[in-house]
């Protein structure tokens, strides 16, 4: 063999490897957007990809995933969409409340968004009709708004006697609003007074629990917001050093040593958005899927708390409940 084709020959041989991974296709990278923070949210996450495994797709293998998470600070969230949009995700699925869902839509017109909100999505602006969204983007609303006078309610069963309910809300969530308003018109239902204290960072919420305890309150009412999902701990931590019985909106608040939670189950509606993303991935065009809401909600009771508390659970309550914890 003569060296000039020797050559060409081992060109020809270490080259082709190269060529052969520049034709591999891309595989297609998802944009992931939160206003919560990753440590609370793993089991969130690991629902959003059981959503995705469902429709064929495992991160790693034939998707990429960038995380960007705003740690229940959401004047991050407008940087953090449009950093993903300059990364040419080919989906957004953006988590955690209107605040991610309304961040993504203005960083982008024309990627897809898989959206969580905390109410009426058509009157919050994100979609214009429930069932064919049109435009790009489409998700799942939690009815938080509409569960708020629902948990106060459950909080009067439990404590009849109590006069004076603190209610902790985030001023920066846009469904606040809405929450007071309606924990407002059921309060004045039952003749109840309500101490209401907004807390949207750590030093105002630091603040709030200390009013909360100087101003006597019988029990607390923690209205729906991924701030307060981000501080968990410290919420049912302040609840449980202070004795005060307190209601949350999620299962997992009551898991980590909350009295009692009244709401939908998340994890279903992670799933879903998990399963949307997927479904767009194959060529499903976001306005075609309708928004969905939940059809599983959680009334879980901790009776150790409750013990701790001193507190005696009615058993009509406890009957009522989904989960009781012991």
């Amino acid at each position: 063999m003569r060296r000039r084709e020797f050559i060409t020959l081992l060109g020809g041989t270490v080259a082709w490897p190269f060529a052969a991974r520049a034709q591999q296709p891309a595989i297609p990278v998802i944009g992931f957007l939160s206003s919560r923070s990753p440590d609370e949210s793993k089991h969130v996450l690991a629902a959003f990809h059981q959503g995705l495994s469902e429709t064929e797709f495992t991160e790693g293998r034939n998707i990429a995933v960038e995380y960007r998470w705003a740690f229940g600070e959401y004047e991050k969230l407008p940087a953090l969409a449009a950093d993903l949009v300059r990364r040419n995700v080919v989906v957004i699925a953006a988590l955690g409340g209107d605040v991610s869902a309304k961040a993504a839509e203005q960083a982008t017109s024309t990627i897809p968004i898989v959206f969580s909100a905390a109410g009426d999505v058509v009157k919050a602006g994100l979609v214009k009709t429930w069932n064919k969204p049109e435009g790009n983007a489409t998700g799942f609303t939690l009815l938080t708004n509409d569960l708020e006078s629902k948990r106060l309610g459950l909080l009067h069963d439990l404590l009849p006697k109590a006069d004076l309910v603190g209610v902790l809300y985030d001023p920066n969530f846009s469904p606040a609003e809405d929450q007071l308003g309606a924990l407002e018109k059921a309060a004045n239902t039952i003749a109840l007074r309500l101490d209401v204290l907004g807390a949207g960072n750590d030093e105002d919420l630091n603040a709030g629990l200390q009013l909360l305890r100087s101003h006597g309150v019988s029990a607390l009412l923690l209205t729906g917001a991924p701030y307060f999902d981000t501080r968990r701990g410290r919420i049912i931590e302040f609840a449980a050093d202070n004795k005060i019985p307190a209601i949350y909106q999620f299962r997992e608040y009551a898991v980590d040593g909350g009295l009692i939670s009244y709401g939908p189950r998340i994890t279903d509606a992670y799933r879903q958005a998990g399963v949307y993303v997927g479904r767009i991935l194959k060529g499903t065009k976001p306005g075609d899927l309708p928004v969905l809401q939940p059809t599983n909600f959680d009334f879980v009771i901790n009776l150790k708390t409750a013990k701790a508390l001193g507190l005696t659970i009615p058993s009509g309550l406890i009957s009522f409940a989904d989960e009781v914890i012991e």
